[in-house]
């Protein structure tokens, strides 16, 4: 871990040079805001052998660009990581429970695994952290998976069991609790119809071979499943996000519980825009399921611009992230606005971030970012917290390792960790709770 003055320096550097932050008007977030950096246990953990994913990533044929292998070695360098948000000067840290290492094989759960993320927990308390845990971000078991994962009717009460015993282990010490990460993902890729066919028909060939090495009928994931199996799965999840919120509940009656949910900033062009029926297909359902919940976790990463036919292309000379879309940085104060309205929860900004190599755009981007979402704030709309994706460059699914989202860089070889000039910017917003 390489955090020094240099760093610091670099990232107040960044931040004075970033012109949306010179031009902003001084203003103090609300008290008790949550700043925040985000992982996902398999994302960053390494080895997660007895996950659905493990498999996909590992069977022919895979889509999966390479596999996970070691991540970033989290499961072992989890306290260096904790170390690397309170030196941040952040408040929050967002991780996952990794439902494949608590229960490998159904209902038999692994005392060891409940105790480390206990000790993760704990750890984040004793730096002043405050933990926010999602209980299922994306992975599930091998098992659950060659039970169709999500398209089985069981899915909902085993999920429910999950988070029983997992909260009954852990939930002493959380401060928001996510039962799912996303749910709706797969929901927003249909919709906007940037999956090539050959992409199509390679994953259907994979979830094939994954059906075969496991001798079930049907291999299904939460982030890696055919279409025409999402309409079923939807009221499953929905069900699995209202049970097992109902089980964290019945541990611990005081601990707010939400969902994330994958958000764009719709943003409609021209007569007979299609966005409103694009917004009721992607997140309909959900705004309706999440209305007993006691936050809404919002993860916006771009907007779309809706004609009368579909999505319509970025403007000429946009700023654009890895896969070329278009970074617009008000776009996250675009989706927490559409999300309120909508549900009237609080909302969480739960991840924000960009993919890119480019770390002066990612360190001019977070202030530009936050600039709008703290005109939302002073608009009324209850925001809790701003949690940044990611805090590590780490796995990032059928991508591989290719797209950089992290605060930090980590080298795979020797796992150190060395803080980007944009974990500064972010840092020092969060200091001073204030633009």
């Amino acid at each position: 871990m390489d955090f020094d003055r240099r760093t610091l320096l670099a990232g107040a550097g960044a931040l004075l040079a970033a012109p949306a932050f010179a031009q902003a008007k001084s203003g103090a977030f609300p008290q008790a805001f949550l700043w925040g950096a985000a992982t996902a246990g398999h994302q960053v953990e390494g080895n997660n052998v007895n996950s659905d994913l493990w498999l996909l990533e590992n069977v022919k044929p895979t889509i999966f660009a390479e596999p996970s292998g070691d991540a970033v070695n989290s499961l072992e360098l989890w306290p260096q990581d904790l170390d690397l948000v309170k030196n941040l000067g952040l408040n929050a840290y967002r991780f996952s429970l990794e439902w494949a290492r608590i229960e490998p094989e159904p209902g038999l759960f692994s005392v060891a695994m409940l105790d480390h993320y206990k000790a993760m927990v704990d750890g984040c308390r004793q730096r002043g952290l405050t933990p926010v845990v999602t209980f299922n971000h994306f992975t599930a078991p091998r098992w659950f998976g060659a039970r169709g994962g999500w398209t089985n009717a069981e899915a909902p009460a085993l999920f429910a069991r999950y988070c029983d015993r997992a909260a009954r282990h852990v939930g002493a010490g959380i401060g928001h609790a996510l039962t799912m990460n996303e749910p709706n993902l797969l929901r927003l890729l249909r919709a906007l119809d940037v999956l090539p066919a050959p992409a199509l028909a390679g994953q259907r060939a994979m979830l094939e071979a994954a059906a075969r090495a496991t001798g079930a009928a049907k291999f299904a994931t939460a982030n890696v499943t055919n279409f025409d199996d999402l309409d079923v799965m939807l009221p499953n999840m929905i069900a699995g996000h209202q049970q097992g919120r109902a089980a964290i509940k019945a541990v611990r009656g005081d601990l707010p519980v939400g969902v994330s949910l994958a958000m764009l900033d719709d943003q409609a062009v021209g007569r007979n825009s299609v966005r409103d029926a694009k917004r009721a297909e992607i997140y309909g359902a959900w705004l309706e399921a999440v209305k007993g919940d006691d936050f809404l976790g919002v993860q916006n990463y771009e907007r779309t611009l809706w004609g009368d036919k579909g999505k319509l292309p970025a403007p000429a000379g946009a700023k654009t992230n890895w896969s070329g879309t278009e970074v617009y940085a008000a776009s996250l104060a675009g989706a927490v606005r559409y999300a309120h309205q909508a549900t009237g929860l609080p909302i969480l900004v739960t991840e924000h971030g960009i993919g890119t190599d480019d770390d002066a755009l990612r360190a001019a981007t977070i202030p530009a970012a936050l600039v709008e979402l703290k005109k939302a704030i002073d608009e009324g709309v209850p925001v809790g917290g701003y949690i940044h994706w990611s805090l590590l460059d780490n796995f990032e699914w059928i991508f591989g390792y290719k797209p950089r989202y992290g605060l930090v860089s980590v080298d795979r070889a020797t796992f150190k960790r060395t803080p980007k000039p944009s974990a500064g910017v972010l840092g020092a917003i969060a200091r001073s709770n204030s633009l």
